[in-house]
């Protein structure tokens, strides 16, 4: 590239945009270290007990108006932190686009949730990606919902994400935007979101001359 192209060489990435890049023997891996320390700093989370799950099994969260209000600027300021988070963090994925569906009606309740994914990442500091070097780059998709998950408007969440030969590189978890009329329904309407996206990766890997000769499978949750 330096031949083509009139630049400077600064040797190996360690550090882009909040991202820590360390190139080891066994691969790249990438994380926020840094940036998830600044956050609980900032939000005087520095000292506070870890716990095991950014979410707690089977919470729901609702836009209660008889529940006492929060300043909204701080708690948009959290979201917002987390959601840059999400870049190397996928585990805290849900959690965090279940807490943004909040923002114009925050209340001590969400805030409680938001703080509990802190501590979370109080004890997960060092979590991250890590990309290792593969024989086979091969494609592969994990589809995945819950069933009138919104106690709001009865809509449900898809979630998935994607590998490229030895680690996920592409996670969405959104809230769908019509209402299943059952399991299947909403496992359905996920894995056809998952393979938009197989589509489009697909797409993009043939660019980069990564061409996916095979069939990419998508693995749902199907009983």
């Amino acid at each position: 590239m330096l031949e083509v192209f009139e630049m400077t060489d600064l040797g190996v990435m360690t550090y882009f945009l909040g991202m820590e890049v360390k190139q080891l023997q066994q691969g790249i891996f990438i994380s926020q270290c840094v940036f998830a320390s600044k956050i609980l700093k900032k939000f005087c989370m520095t000292n506070c007990k870890s716990v095991s799950t950014p979410v707690v099994q089977g919470e729901k969260l609702s836009r209660n108006e008889y529940e006492e209000k929060v300043d909204e600027k701080e708690y948009r300021s959290l979201v917002g932190c987390l959601l840059y988070l999400t870049a190397t963090r996928p585990d805290i994925m849900y959690g965090v686009s279940l807490l943004s569906r909040f923002m114009n009606c925050c209340t001590v309740v969400h805030f409680k949730e938001a703080k509990r994914i802190l501590r979370y990442i109080k004890g997960t500091l060092s979590h991250g990606v890590l990309f290792k070097k593969e024989k086979e780059v091969k494609l592969a998709g994990y589809s995945d919902s819950d069933w009138a998950g919104s106690v709001d408007d009865m809509k449900s969440t898809s979630g998935y994400f994607f590998t490229l030969g030895s680690s996920v590189f592409s996670w969405s978890s959104k809230k769908q935007q019509t209402v299943a009329q059952s399991t299947a329904e909403a496992e359905y309407i996920a894995a056809a979101a998952a393979v938009n996206q197989a589509i489009w990766l697909r797409k993009l890997l043939f660019d980069l001359n990564e061409y996916q000769s095979e069939v990419t499978e998508i693995m749902v949750d199907n009983q």
